[in-house]
């Protein structure tokens, strides 16, 4: 699908990271912009800076863990806009709650934006695609969608957004109406991923910290600090957009990480973790350094 002046694209968790990269790229395009966020002023500064562009802008609150939200947002994008033409799902978060030990809530929170937003989001806008005749639909999954190892509920959130993506892809391969469907699986991206919790909405506190998270929070801050620029990964969106390509795979050092996983899966061998992950420690590094933390909660002194 061509980027082309006065198409209407839609961007989830368009505030900040890779989505206002996404909502800055289209408007570089010419494109008309619907921006979503549960963040509301940094919604509106967004919305406001995407305007400078020369385009139309609509800034709608939303909370894509909730049907009748994400439906609202796209009859707001066909009331301000008459048409859709290009749908990125991305918003996303991540838990540092123990996944084992700690509160369910912090599992729903995460399946409620991850997951459940990308369906939401499908839902909401297939319909509106197919009346307009085509476009194009874009999933922000994770390399996590492709490889274990990042927590265990956000890995299992990325997952199901690749599984369900892919199916969506082969399901518009047998439609009438043109649809195109990519998935982005990213690695490190400088964004406020690790901050994500600043928009609980789990019901309650913000679960504790894991053991996990205390011991390489500090590594992944950094790696995040040193990642590659939201705005190149939007580049590499629109290029997927513009080829009608189904993967999104910025990242080749972690992609040959995930084609080694899977290597192992076509031996029939157990898990194995990653030796050397971009950007962190080894495993064994930071198997020592847990051990140490571990230790050290545990004496008294």
């Amino acid at each position: 699908m061509e980027l082309e002046p006065g198409k209407v694209a839609v961007v989830t968790g368009a505030a900040s990271g890779i989505g206002y990269a996404l909502a800055e790229r289209f408007a570089q395009a010419g494109m008309h912009v619907v921006l979503a966020d549960i963040e509301v002023d940094a919604l509106d500064a967004a919305a406001e800076r995407i305007a400078a562009h020369g385009v139309e802008t609509l800034a709608v609150v939303t909370d894509v863990s909730s049907e009748a939200a994400v439906q609202a947002l796209a009859a707001a994008a066909v009331e301000r806009f008459g048409s859709v033409h290009l749908v990125c799902n991305n918003a996303g978060v991540v838990s540092k709650a123990d996944a084992w030990a700690g509160p369910l809530s912090g599992w729903e929170w995460v399946m409620g934006v991850n997951f459940w937003g990308i369906v939401h989001g499908v839902r909401a806008f297939l319909p509106v695609l197919m009346e307009g005749g085509g476009g194009h639909i874009v999933n922000t999954a994770s390399i996590a969608g492709l490889m274990p190892g990042f927590g265990a509920s956000y890995d299992a959130s990325k997952h199901a957004v690749v599984a369900l993506s892919e199916d969506l892809f082969l399901d518009m391969r047998l439609s009438p109406v043109p649809i195109g469907v990519s998935v982005l699986c990213p690695g490190w991206v400088r964004t406020e991923l690790m901050t994500s919790e600043r928009n609980w909405t789990g019901g309650g506190a913000v679960p504790d910290d894991s053991m996990t998270f205390a011991v390489i929070g500090h590594h992944v801050e950094r790696a995040l600090a040193e990642a590659t620029t939201p705005a190149a990964i939007a580049d590499a969106v629109a290029d997927a957009v513009i080829d009608n390509r189904f993967w999104v795979l910025p990242h080749d050092d972690f992609l040959d990480l995930a084609v080694a996983r899977w290597e192992l899966i076509a031996q029939k061998l157990d898990p194995e973790p990653a030796p050397q992950v971009p950007g962190l420690p080894t495993a064994d590094e930071m198997l020592t350094e847990a051990l140490a933390a571990l230790e050290a909660s545990a004496d008294p002194t």
